[in-house]
Formats: structure tokens, C-alpha cells, sequence
């Protein structure tokens, strides 16, 4: 639509009923494929081999599972990461990268434009359509082309099976177990991760250690699992800027407060902490707790506050657990 161009100087926006013209479709471009039975023929390989890749891929990284176990040594991990990363790619582009390719190579590409309708179509209309899907699946050549049929069906049949795999080793259902950690009476906070105890005296005033149950650093095939519930943030504050209920004012020393490490929401470390205003950050979704009010969020996804450690001074002056905590640690869907 266009306005006249003394409408324009006389400040006037005038609408014309004059419509725009349909420019068309844009000239049809016939592929290679569709002019040569070899190109045809070598397109049809070309999909059935990336699908073939990425069922190779699937099987890699079932074999990289177990040829690249992790252990306690960082290196394990790294190249478990990187090889279970390489076959699961593979997997993934294999299959994504061969249907593109199908589409564009060997699948009919002629261009078509239909009118919108807003309303149900009639029962012939949609008998009709179905006829179209119909003759769309057998345009596709997916019926005819076997190579590619049977490769893509072992790429989807092999690419699930990793999961089976990696969701396995997640572990067992934890069921109490998160109710239940290193930390009990008499237990000495050490510094992780070095394990040396802590003293009262050691921790000043606006100071933050990252604290492990005394001991842990003896154990070995359960250390990793320990430290993962067992892991605090012990802090000093002002005991008057302390806001605490009658049950957990013995639960503090001198200002010194200790809660869980493990956000409540879904585990991820809670390792910021901002001085000024006494507020923990978790790093991976930003929730935000409230030191001095019992951790209480304040802001961000997690839904309850960190667990507490009661803590309590030995005859030695090293600062110790009066008991586990008082409820389970790390994401509250566990204990729901």
C-alpha cells in the first residue's frame, strides 16, 4: 500500500486500497540428485553412512564407559569425560546431520504455497490430507530406500542404550542416607582439605573456612561420598547481629555459626559469601541465604534453608560437632 506525495507534504497519512501484486515463487533450482541417477545413488550412501556414524558413535561411548573408568586420580576423569563426550556426539550428529542431509538431497523439495484457513476443514478435506501424508512418505523414498531405512534404524535403536549405562551409575535410590553424615558428637571441624582442626581462636571476625569432619582424610573408598554430605561453610559474625531461635542459640559459639555446604536445591556447592550484608551465594542458580537468620533463601530456586551443624568448643580450645546436623543436606526432592 502507498500514500500520494502531496498527502505526505500536506502532514496527512493517507492508507491506498491499491494492493501489493503476489511476487510468486522464486524460480524452482533442480538438484543434482534429481538430474543424476549418481549423484542420487551417492547422497543415499552419504545419509545411510552418517547414520551408520552415529551408531558407532552410540557403541564407542558404551565401550568408552568402561575403558575409561574414573577413580580418585583428576586424570580418569578428564578422559571419561572426553571420550564418553566424543561417542555421544558422534551419536547425536550422526543421526542430526544424516536426517538434514535426506531432506535436502533426496526428498522431494518442489515449492508449494496454500491459503490459511482459520476454520475445521471439511471431513473430504481431511481425508484428503491424509492421502497427502501418505503420498509424502512414499515420495520420501522411505519405503524404497532400504539402506537408509535399516541405518537409521540401528542408529535410533543404539543411541538410547548409553543412558541405560550412565543413569545406572548414578547410584541406588539414597533413601535416609542424606539424613546421615560424618558429623557427630565430639567430632572436630578441620580445614578442608587438609584436614588440620580448627581452633575458636583461628577464626576472626567476618572469616570464612570451607570445614571437613576430622578423619575424613583417612578414609578411602568412601571419602568422595562423605565429604559430598559432609562439606560445611563456618563463618564469624557479631553475636548481636546473630537472629536466633531459643532452640538453636546453643547451637553457635561466640558468633561462630556453621551450615551445610550442599545447596538445597540441587546439591551444587554454596561457596560466596559476601561480607557486608552476611548473604551465601550458590554459584550455579544463585540462590541466596541469609547467614545471621538461620540460612533462611532470600533469593533464587531453593526451597529450603541450609542445614545447620551444631558446633560447640573442647577443653583444647578446637572448635567440635555437638551433633549431626538436624536434617538431610542437599536438594529437598530427596526426602520427598
Amino acid at each position: 500500500m502507498k500514500a500520494k506525495k502531496h498527502d505526505y507534504e500536506a502532514g496527512l497519512a493517507v492508507i491506498s486500497t491499491e494492493k501489493i501484486q503476489d511476487p510468486g515463487l522464486e524460480p524452482h533450482r533442480v538438484r543434482m540428485t534429481d538430474k543424476s541417477v549418481k549423484h542420487e545413488q551417492s547422497a543415499n550412501r552419504q545419509v545411510a553412512a552418517l547414520f551408520l556414524l552415529s551408531a558407532f558413535g552410540s557403541v564407542f561411548s558404551i565401550y568408552a564407559y568402561f575403558a575409561f573408568p574414573i577413580t580418585e586420580d583428576l586424570a580418569t576423569v578428564r578422559a571419561n569425560n572426553l571420550w564418553l563426550g566424543l561417542g555421544i556426539t558422534l551419536g547425536l550428529l550422526g543421526i542430526g546431520i544424516g536426517a538434514v542431509h535426506w531432506a535436502k538431497t533426496l526428498m522431494p523439495d518442489a515449492e508449494v504455497t496454500e491459503e490459511r484457513k482459520q476454520t475445521r476443514g471439511s471431513e473430504e478435506v481431511r481425508a484428503r490430507a491424509i492421502e497427502i501424508i501418505k503420498l509424502a512418505d512414499q515420495e520420501s523414498g522411505f519405503t524404497r530406500r532400504k539402506l537408509i531405512r535399516r541405518s537409521m534404524y540401528g542408529a535410533l535403536a543404539l543411541f538410547p542404550l548409553p543412558a541405560i549405562f550412565f543413569f545406572g551409575d548414578l547410584g541406588p535410590n539414597p533413601g535416609d542416607s542424606l539424613r546421615h553424615t560424618m558429623w557427630k558428637k565430639g567430632t572436630r571441624l578441620a580445614k578442608d582439605p587438609d584436614g588440620t582442626p580448627i581452633k575458636a581462636s583461628d577464626v576472626t571476625l567476618g572469616s570464612i573456612f570451607h570445614v571437613i569432619p576430622a578423619g575424613l582424610a583417612e578414609l578411602h573408598d568412601d571419602r568422595l561420598n562423605e565429604k559430598a554430605k559432609a562439606a560445611v561453610i563456618l563463618v564469624r559474625v557479631n553475636p548481636a547481629e546473630l537472629i536466633e531461635t531459643e532452640e538453636r542459640k546453643s547451637w553457635s559459639y561466640d558468633g561462630i555459626v556453621a551450615y551445610s555446604k550442599i545447596c538445597t536445591h540441587v546439591g551444587c556447592p554454596v561457596a560466596l559469601y559476601e561480607q557486608q550484608t552476611h548473604h551465601l551465594l550458590c554459584p550455579c542458580h544463585q540462590s541466596t541465604f541469609d547467614l545471621v537468620d538461620g540460612c533462611k533463601v532470600i533469593f533464587g530456586p531453593a526451597a529450603r534453608p541450609l542445614p545447620q551443624l551444631p558446633i560447640a568448643v573442647d577443653a583444647e580450645g578446637y572448635l567440635i560437632a555437638q551433633s549431626d546436623f538436624d536434617q538431610p543436606v542437599g536438594p529437598s526432592f530427596w526426602e520427598r
